[in-house]
């Protein structure tokens, strides 16, 4: 006897493809935070997951993933640039 509104016992698979999650949220949070090292991330995550689009799904995620990576690290580069421009970095400790 099952349970209320409960099925079998069937197992439940997931066809998610994490690669291309993973890459999503990387370039996302990259964006933001750390976008030296999460958008080569994401680029990588998302090149992985590109190829196993056929097989799992979530290409329109892998893709994403990829173009907000290289936007990450577009960013990157206008921040040291202005931050060149500047006269760089300067460390102020206290006295």
């Amino acid at each position: 006897m099952t349970g209320h509104g409960s099925s079998p016992t069937a197992p439940s698979t997931s066809r998610t493809n994490g690669l291309a999650v993973a890459s999503l949220v990387l370039g996302i949070i990259g964006v933001f935070l750390f976008n030296i090292i999460l958008g080569p991330l994401a680029i990588v995550f998302g090149a992985v997951g590109l190829r196993k689009a056929p097989a799992k799904g979530g290409a329109g995620m892998a893709k994403a993933g990829i173009v907000l990576g290289i936007v990450d690290l577009v960013v990157f580069g206008a921040l040291l640039a202005v931050s060149a421009a500047n006269g760089g970095f300067h460390w102020y400790v206290g006295g």
